[in-house]
């Protein structure tokens, strides 16, 4: 049976998320300084991209890289700081807080389309974040009350929504451009900051195998998240993406045990049922 082009974004799309889940059981389960964790996450997913770059189209697979101009290297600096920030957010809060404040990331995207595209600000968008506001209300409250959340991972867990949200409205100027060869230098230049102040090899041996894991896990999602949502509406990919939002705190739940507390499960649903109504909304807009 072949597919339509439809049909395989929402395929890459949804395989892509998924990959994305174990992102913060992988933190969770390495035991090594947070910054060497973030070392070998961005090391390793730029490196496999990458070999995977130069395996499919040589060289010449790079030659965006010239052409992309100061937007294009301003997503890459974007993307490259979420990967220290987000092992950060997940090292100093529950990963239930860190993936909920994830969550509103599509409202940061309509923020920055409005000031930076000119872009329509709907009525609804308006509304959705307010709600999304006292859903991330509710988590920081939660964080005063909760041993293993605090504030600190909360704020890491925010500039990576925010900065992450600017990076995907940078990108939509360059439309006729294929920005999975800025995501390597991207991650790999993270890297090589972060190891100027640390030293990535202490304790390799016990981590490399997920070292290595969490990397492919990363760079496999990272390109699946770039090619899938060129074939579906952006209300779709906003759709499948509030499946990370859910399953990933359950998946550590459920192998190590670590409950995200009732403010953070409160404020989670408000943000995310916020969020599931507006995209449905819009969905039903855009149509068949």
């Amino acid at each position: 049976m072949t597919l339509s082009d439809h049909q395989k974004g929402l395929f890459i799309t949804f395989i892509g998320v998924m990959l994305v889940v174990p992102d913060s059981l992988f933190v969770r389960l390495i035991s090594a300084e947070p910054m060497v964790t973030a070392f070998w996450r961005s090391a390793a997913s730029g490196s496999f991209i990458l070999i995977g770059i130069l395996i499919i189209k040589g060289f010449s697979g790079f030659r965006n890289i010239i052409t992309m101009g100061w937007i294009g290297w301003l997503y890459a600096v974007l993307i490259g700081s979420t990967a220290p920030a987000f092992v950060l957010a997940i090292s100093k809060t529950s990963v239930a807080n860190v993936v909920f404040i994830l969550a509103s990331m599509p409202i940061f995207s309509a923020l920055f389309s409005r000031l930076f595209l000119n872009e329509r600000f709907q009525m609804r968008t308006l509304v959705t974040t307010l709600f999304v506001l006292l859903g991330l209300s509710f988590i920081a409250f939660g964080s005063t009350t909760l041993e293993i959340a605090s504030w600190k991972g909360d704020i890491w867990a925010l500039y990576v929504s925010i900065a992450y949200a600017a990076a995907l409205t940078a990108v939509r100027k360059l439309k006729a451009f294929s920005m999975i060869p800025a995501i390597p230098i991207a991650y790999i230049g993270a890297a090589a900051v972060i190891y100027i102040f640390f030293d990535p090899f202490a304790g390799f041996a016990g981590n490399w195998h997920l070292y290595m894991g969490h990397g492919l896990f990363i760079a496999l999602a990272t390109c699946l998240l770039t090619i899938g949502p060129r074939f579906i509406s952006s209300p779709e990919v906003a759709l499948l993406i509030l499946l990370e939002s859910v399953f990933a705190p359950l998946l550590v739940w459920v192998v190590i045990g670590e409950n995200p507390g009732q403010w953070a499960l409160i404020g989670g649903t408000v943000v995310l049922c916020s969020l599931l109504i507006s995209n449905l909304m819009a969905f039903r807009s855009v149509g068949p």
